[in-house]
């Protein structure tokens, strides 16, 4: 079988040692489409979304991402990102160095799909944790072995109006951009393969509209405040091709900010894009 969950859960990835400087910390800010000076100028006063801690250690990767995990046979073109979180200690540095090691977590059994889990911790070279990262991937037509189907609560947003409710016009040439980012795959650039993997173009990372989305809650909602974010999480619930509009709602609800992302106009009207939005403050 394509996934054997005896093999991959609990299954040590390895550990890399990676860096990062305040020029990786600019161009990822840039990326998620950051204007203001206090993400987008080196300086005392830089400051770095700890969505960045997601991709830092990856940032300098060419070539596409690799699916070489153990007990998991899977196709490139079927995977597509599930979920996402990170959760800092205290402000991300605007440079340094750390080891990420990470693990599969989790395999669940969706029938037709699986979901497989993986969790990656970052240390500093004295050993203090920086960050924790938790996702998941979609691995469409890789289910049915009869195993566990997973759980999880949703989160509710209230009934009422949000406490922002804002648009980001996508760039056009965004998910070019934000490859540079440490994300080859083809899903983003090459027509073609976007096609064979069933959409009509490509389609934008989704950890593109995570940092967006990050950011722009952050701006609105804890006064663009970046060392104010403690932790961050999302369901990715549908996709974002480049040159549409995202709507961001958030409200902030029980000691936390929640909220949703969905597309704005267009033939695509009200199609969701992120669900679960969970930013917990620090």
């Amino acid at each position: 079988m394509p996934i054997d969950p005896d093999v991959a859960i609990g299954a040590e990835l390895g550990s890399v040692d990676f860096a990062w400087t305040e020029s990786d910390v600019l161009l990822y800010h840039l990326a998620i489409g950051a204007t203001d000076l206090s993400y987008t100028l080196e300086g005392p006063a830089l400051q770095v979304l700890p969505s960045f801690g997601v991709v830092a250690p990856t940032f300098r990767m060419t070539d596409p991402p690799p699916l070489d995990l153990p007990g998991c046979d899977i196709d490139l073109a079927q995977v597509v990102h599930g979920s996402q979180s990170v959760s800092v200690e205290a402000p991300l540095p605007t440079s340094g160095s750390a080891t990420v090691t990470t693990r599969i977590s989790e395999v669940w059994d969706k029938g037709k799909a699986a979901v497989i889990w993986q969790e990656g911790v970052a240390t500093a070279p004295s050993g203090e944790r920086l960050w924790t990262t938790r996702s998941s991937i979609f691995v469409r037509g890789e289910g049915g072995w009869g195993g566990d189907r997973g759980s999880s609560a949703p989160v509710e947003l209230p009934d009422r109006a949000p406490d922002t409710d804002t648009t980001y016009d996508v760039l056009a040439q965004q998910a070019l951009l934000y490859r540079l980012c440490g994300d080859r795959n083809p899903l983003h650039a090459d027509p073609d393969f976007a096609k064979a993997a069933g959409f009509p173009a490509p389609i934008l990372h989704g950890l593109c509209t995570y940092g967006i989305v990050l950011r722009t809650l952050t701006e609105t909602l804890l006064g663009g405040d970046a060392s104010r974010v403690a932790g961050f999480g999302v369901k990715f619930a549908g996709v974002v091709y480049p040159g549409e509009t995202l709507r961001i709602r958030g409200w902030r609800e029980d000691g936390r900010i929640v909220g949703s992302a969905t597309i704005a106009g267009g033939d695509r009207d009200g199609a969701p894009v992120l669900s679960d939005v969970a930013l917990t403050p620090r």
